[in-house]
């Protein structure tokens, strides 16, 4: 894999980890965009947190005019030179290295392709940018669903890459839309992507327009003769904050030749912010980053929309992100499943929008704004969520590991002190110009510290013991719609691990 040059990488790394810095509020919104607007911090009048959420309904956007989005030119690119792949290492957890992409696509019999977009932005300004798509080499095995999601900052596709077992297995189609500055892509491959040009302000016409590219009959679909049935917008992070800017600003706007919406649902993940009232469904994900100060949104469900807070959950997948090992932070990085849970949110969606399934609604995170009710570690970070006696979050969607603990989640971590000296090297490369990687990564993920056996003997009596009550919990989550049957091997198999 092609690796961005050391400069270039340096900007794209901060532009993403940036967010870690607004203590669990909004991701950053790329350069030119406007910000999702948040909703009454946790706790605030008319705000309360559990149950479905007390705060500001949702606002229906001001009607506008329709438009068909025209179709843009696409190409498959072969060269010259090698495919900058943004699909970043994956982790291991039993083996305990790094995965590459290729191994991942290959564990999966998928593939990645890349094709150069040109057309032209509704200010008559041309853009010439690229896609990516990752699907099985088998088209056979295409479920007819769609995870299209604009290229994060840090160079990846996150929701694909934390959701990836459940999307590659069920044979869901990737589609990478690279919507900001092409100059990362540029420096590491000049002769290959030298003519890419995403202007200011372009991002909403190219997401419209790659999507209905990819919806139609056109020569240039890159998916024709593909049985397309649905597609949604994602993103994570910086990410979310593309596709909310887009739902609120283009999707009522932007529209297919028969005035059918281009995405049929979206899923803004690791992001707050308040979701205007459109046509298609919406599942937001916020994580503890984003709640544990009292700022998580408090915007309740209604018919078009869910917010699922999973218990535990991080602001990024530690586990499957290999820039997290060696572990850099203070405190044990966080081995909680993201993707697990995640993909819980993407099935449901898919669902949703494929086959009219409302998902349920499900409780937020409790909050508790009594210092004393924290453990010193907790208060001293400003955590406001409440937190059970070992230490897990109240309330949200619950899971194995908060229900039947062998760990508590904490938010957020921080970079070891002194810093290791031999990271990643995706931080090792990032150590320049007095920059600090490390906080910025450790920031964005949550920690975990292990149950005493004291502890662990008081709720278990013995490992067997707690590997049983792991898999009836397992079995009972999976009937009432909040597991996946894909990861209870996984599970499974780290509860077996468990000694005491």
């Amino acid at each position: 894999m092609t690796r961005l040059p050391e400069k270039i990488a340096l900007t794209i790394f901060v532009a993403a980890a940036s967010v870690m810095n607004v203590s669990g509020q909004l991701p950053i919104p790329v350069p030119g965009q406007n910000p999702a607007q948040g909703g009454a911090p946790a706790g605030a009048p008319g705000g309360g947190r559990g149950g479905r959420g007390g705060g500001r309904a949702a606002q229906p956007i001001e009607p506008v005019k329709q438009v068909v989005t025209p179709i843009p030119s696409a190409v498959e690119v072969t060269g010259p030179g090698e495919f900058f792949e943004t699909f970043m290492d994956s982790y291991d957890d039993a083996k305990k290295t790094n995965v590459a992409p290729k191994d991942t696509y290959a564990k999966f019999n998928y593939e990645a392709k890349e094709y150069f977009v040109s057309g032209t932005t509704t200010s008559g300004t041309p853009y010439k940018t690229r896609i990516v798509i990752r699907k099985s080499k088998d088209n056979t095995k295409f479920n007819g669903l769609i995870l299209a999601e604009s290229m994060h900052p840090s160079g990846n596709p996150w929701v694909f890459h934390f959701t990836q077992v459940y999307a590659m297995t069920n044979g869901v189609i990737g589609l990478e839309i690279l919507t900001t500055t092409p100059a990362g892509l540029a420096s590491a491959n000049q002769a290959r992507y030298k003519d890419l040009v995403v202007p200011n302000g372009a991002t909403n016409d190219i997401l419209a327009q790659v999507g209905a590219l990819i919806k139609s009959n056109h020569k240039d679909n890159p998916l024709i003769g593909f049985a397309v049935r649905k597609m949604i917008l994602a993103g994570s992070s910086a990410s979310a904050a593309v596709a909310q800017n887009y739902l609120t600003n283009a999707h009522m706007a932007q529209r297919l030749a028969d005035m059918k919406p281009i995405y049929d649902g979206f899923m803004p993940t690791s992001a707050n912010g308040q979701i205007p009232v459109i046509d298609v469904p919406t599942i937001l994900v916020p994580t503890m980053r984003e709640a544990f100060s009292g700022n998580g949104t408090t915007q309740p469900d209604n018919e078009r929309l869910r917010v699922y807070e999973f218990a535990g959950m991080a602001h990024i997948d530690a586990r499957v992100a290999g820039q997290y090992y060696p572990d850099p932070c203070k405190y044990p990085i966080s081995r909680y499943p993201l993707g697990a849970e995640m993909a819980v949110a993407l099935d449901k969606l898919f669902a949703w929008v494929d086959k009219g399934v409302a998902p349920p609604h499900a409780d937020r995170f409790y909050v508790d704004f009594n210092p004393d009710n924290k453990p010193k570690l907790d208060r001293d970070k400003g955590v406001l969520l409440a937190l059970d006696e070992f230490g897990n979050v109240k309330g949200g969607i619950r899971n194995t590991y908060v229900d039947v603990p062998a760990k508590s989640f904490h938010v957020p971590d921080e970079a070891a002190d002194p810093r290791i000296p031999n990271p990643n090297h995706f931080i090792a490369e990032r150590r320049i110009n007095g920059q600090d990687p490390d906080a910025q990564l450790c920031g964005l993920g949550n920690f975990e510290s292990a149950l005493s056996k004291d502890q662990l003997k008081k709720l278990y009596k013995n490992p067997k013991d707690y590997y049983n009550k792991v898999a009836q919990r397992y079995d009972e989550l999976v009937k009432e719609g909040w597991a996946l049957p894909v990861y209870k091997e996984m599970v499974l198999a780290e509860a077996a691990r468990v000694t005491f």
